[in-house]
């Protein structure tokens, strides 16, 4: 009998669930600004063919043309970063961090590291002091929300945990903020989800692009992908470590906590 090599994936909430059949191709990691807008960071993906992808369950799929040649796949209730499919091929990435359990399989290539944020290198030791910015503009891809707050983002901290993983489809990378001086340009389509461990995402319910996470305790964190130009901040240190994907190594000497 033959051994089917079947992995299973879905958003955060469950209103998308996936297979995919192996094998899957090793994972790579895109900072092009269109994969960081949309994740909140850079995004990671495998892929396969489209004939070996199957949607177990597709409530709250939605499809968002990011350009000519592709469209994201995003859950529209949860926000979660999910799939990217080219136009004119059969075959569909699939965001690694979607995936359930462990992969098997390892960050082969990074791309478009040329777009990578002003606040980490795609691989190795963070760039050096940060250049001061006064003022940030953030939003969507689409457009369809814009906001702005004082900078520059000072330190960033990246997130491992299951929750982050699932949303951005990769890691998450933010920095706090006063929510109270968030100046809003548009929010027309601002869509919140509330996480089970009582925090709120926003996200856009129309590209699917991350912005920001409201704490329980009402603290605000604004993912750094949002923001449209330099940062001006410095990527400090990564947590809940413990739950990171088997996938990809931490290589960049910064300080690592196994959880908050």
């Amino acid at each position: 009998m033959t051994v089917r090599d079947l992995r299973s994936g879905s958003c955060l909430c469950g209103g998308v669930r996936f297979v995919a059949e192996g094998p899957l191709r090793d994972v790579w990691a895109c900072h092009c600004g269109q994969c960081r807008r949309t994740s909140g960071h850079y995004w990671a993906a495998t892929s396969v063919p489209l004939e070996r992808l199957r949607l177990i369950s597709d409530d709250t799929l939605a499809w968002f043309y990011s350009s000519a040649i592709a469209r994201r796949g995003f859950c529209r209730r949860c926000g979660a970063s999910l799939f990217r499919k080219p136009a004119g091929e059969e075959l569909v990435a699939i965001a690694a961090g979607a995936l359930d359990g462990p992969t098997g399989l390892q960050t082969a290539r990074h791309i478009h590291t040329e777009d990578a944020g002003d606040y980490y290198r795609p691989e190795g030791p963070p760039p050096g002091p940060a250049t001061g910015a006064a003022h940030l503009d953030c939003a969507c891809l689409c457009g369809g929300v814009a906001f702005g707050l004082s900078g520059p983002a000072g330190e960033i901290t990246a997130c491992h945990c299951i929750q982050c993983r699932k949303l951005s489809g990769h890691y998450s990378a933010s920095f706090d903020a006063d929510e109270s001086q968030l100046a809003w340009c548009r929010r027309d389509t601002l869509a919140e989800y509330r996480t089970p461990g009582g925090g709120t995402r926003g996200f856009c319910a129309r590209c699917g692009s991350s912005l920001w996470f409201r704490s329980a305790a009402g603290e605000v964190s604004v993912e750094a992908g949002a923001v449209t130009g330099p940062t001006g901040g410095r990527l400090g240190g990564h947590i809940f470590v413990a739950s990171k994907g088997d996938y990809y190594r931490i290589d960049d000497g910064l300080p690592q906590s196994e959880g908050w």
